[in-house]
């Protein structure tokens, strides 16, 4: 056996993605160099690694235990490189975390001062929708997630960060007078929802349910943004998380309207596998969160704890 970090790294990249074309790009290598490394690193073993049916990659199970070997391997010198830099005083490391979509809005600001006092950070986020939130979480490829609606099928830490509002957001052109009812007002204005997928939706959509709501003619959006800019241009309203909007609610682009039963109130969760074992650098990470997270609250978010000033109407 003669396989280098190198070829580890990239075959675990390929089991993560189960494409050669995808492990490229997140590696930022060119495919024919994936598929060098990894025919070398096949050579090496007289069990086949990955399989390819019709034009699909998959990993065998030979594979499976090779990755997770893999992992381990790696993981171990990462801790190398944390206990040398921790003797110069340095924290360094991979830090991988996955966010859902809204918490674009959240997660910078707990990351900004830990990762610019140390430089030896490589950071990885992903920001997507909740499902693949969870399923990163759930191949063990992120050592912690954002969300704001805790997952019912993993076996999970947490740590609250700040509150999550959802309030009813309509461009500041609409008319509301405060006597009409809920049914009245989706019914009078389009409907505008995230994709499947998303937890802002589902909370939408159960907020409707709930309140024995049908609504009218619907727009199905892909991210937060879209979905402000839809508001604005007039195409309808929705539910929306208060910690996207406080620009344009402040410049009067967007109004709350106060509706009975919102906003729908969560936590923004920092959550991570019970039972995994933490990088040196997740666990600086997750220390520094501990230590700091009233700070940067205090800092950045305490204007969600308020009730929204009388101009955000």
């Amino acid at each position: 056996m003669n396989y280098t970090l190198h070829q580890l790294q990239v075959f675990l990249k390929i089991t993560q993605t189960k494409s050669i074309t995808r492990a490229a790009e997140e590696l930022h290598l060119t495919q024919p160099a994936i598929s060098i490394q990894l025919r070398n690193f096949q050579n090496q073993f007289d069990i086949p690694l990955t399989e390819i049916v019709g034009r699909k990659l998959y990993i065998t199970e030979f594979g499976k235990e090779i990755a997770l070997a893999s992992q381990r391997i790696i993981d171990e010198v990462n801790a190398i490189n944390y206990r040398t830099s921790a003797f110069k005083g340095l924290v360094s490391g991979r830090l991988r975390i996955s966010v859902v979509s809204t918490g674009k809005y959240v997660m910078p600001y707990y990351l900004s001062e830990f990762v610019n006092t140390n430089k030896g950070i490589e950071l990885e986020m992903d920001v997507t929708n909740k499902l693949k939130v969870i399923q990163s979480l759930k191949n063990n490829e992120v050592d912690f997630a954002l969300v704001s609606v805790l997952p019912k099928d993993l076996v999970l830490e947490h740590l609250p960060l700040l509150e999550n509002k959802l309030f009813l957001v309509a461009n500041r052109k609409l008319e509301y007078d405060g006597k009409d009812k809920i049914k009245d007002i989706f019914s009078k204005y389009p409907s505008i929802f995230r994709e499947e997928g998303s937890a802002t939706r589902v909370a939408m959509e159960n907020f409707l349910i709930n309140q024995n709501v049908r609504v009218g003619m619907k727009l199905q959006l892909t991210s937060n943004e879209a979905v402000k800019q839809a508001i604005i241009a007039g195409l309808g309203i929705s539910i929306m998380p208060l910690i996207g909007l406080r620009n344009e609610l402040e410049n009067g682009q967007l109004k709350i309207v106060p509706i009975s039963g919102l906003p729908i109130t969560t936590d923004w969760q920092l959550i991570w596998l019970k039972n995994k074992p933490l990088t040196p650098v997740a666990k600086s990470f997750l220390d520094f969160i501990n230590t700091n997270k009233d700070h940067i609250f205090e800092k950045h978010f305490s204007w969600i704890s308020a009730s929204p000033p009388a101009n955000f109407h």
